[in-house]
């Protein structure tokens, strides 16, 4: 935990399911944590609450990522109130399931917009900003491997991202910044559980050998992985946590 102290991480969309996991963990291991959130106030601010309740450090910070600008003045905002930034997490994203065939202009636009175009936003400003010997841990998915029928628009925005990781990692060379992206499996969040029938559930948590969904937590622990001192040798990766689904 020492190691990271005074360190600063930010964390998009961090206000709930993954990404408030992620924010929860990183404070735990000395980060103070930056949690970033693009519509509803409440939800950021009473996970602050209680990262600050358990003695850790955090700030909230509005911006949709796909809006440079307010991509900008967030690093702003994390410069000013804590010197800098060292760990960037893209964790935002949206997800809409459609057959390629139904899928209209918006439904494509928006998943560009805010999983391709945000994330491509914060890691242009991570490379100019990020301090030296940081990290940049993407988010992408294990449906890049399984490609499973609905998720085109979605997946194929999350194999640009995968590129993005592997080039950006090697753009960093000479600054001891590590960049890797982690791609989950079906997780127990509001996102993935809204919806779904108890069947279909039950039918994607025995996909993978160890049949079960994975848990913000068991996503946050990888995440903690890449950020810390022990995944200093790990860049340029992907890293599927899934259970062994693919």
């Amino acid at each position: 935990m020492a190691n990271n102290n005074n360190k600063v991480a930010l964390v998009t969309g961090a206000s709930r399911g993954i990404g408030a996991a992620v924010a929860e963990r990183l404070a735990q291991d000395g980060f103070t944590v930056v949690i970033n959130y693009s519509g509803n106030a409440a939800p950021a601010e009473e996970l602050a609450r209680r990262i600050e309740q358990a003695g850790g450090k955090a700030l909230t910070a509005k911006a949709d990522v796909s809006d440079a600008e307010a991509v900008r003045r967030m690093f702003d905002a994390a410069e000013a109130a804590f010197g800098g930034v060292d760990v960037l997490v893209n964790n935002a994203g949206i997800m809409m399931l459609s057959p390629i065939a139904d899928a209209d202009d918006a439904h494509f636009d928006r998943h560009i917009s805010v999983n391709l175009k945000g994330t491509f936003n914060t890691l242009r400003e991570a490379a100019k900003r990020l301090r030296d010997d940081g990290r940049i841990i993407n988010f992408s998915t294990s449906v890049v491997g399984l490609k499973l029928e609905t998720y085109g628009v979605y997946a194929a925005t999350k194999a640009a991202v995968e590129t993005l990781t592997a080039i950006m990692s090697k753009e960093m060379r000479g600054r001891n910044i590590t960049v890797n992206a982690i791609a989950p499996g079906p997780t127990a969040t509001d996102l993935f559980l809204n919806g779904k029938s108890e069947e279909l559930i039950g039918r994607m948590a025995k996909m993978n050998p160890l049949e079960r969904l994975g848990t913000p937590e068991d996503i946050a622990a990888a995440v903690s992985f890449l950020a810390g001192p022990d995944g200093s040798w790990i860049n340029g990766q992907v890293l599927r946590a899934n259970g062994g689904m693919i």
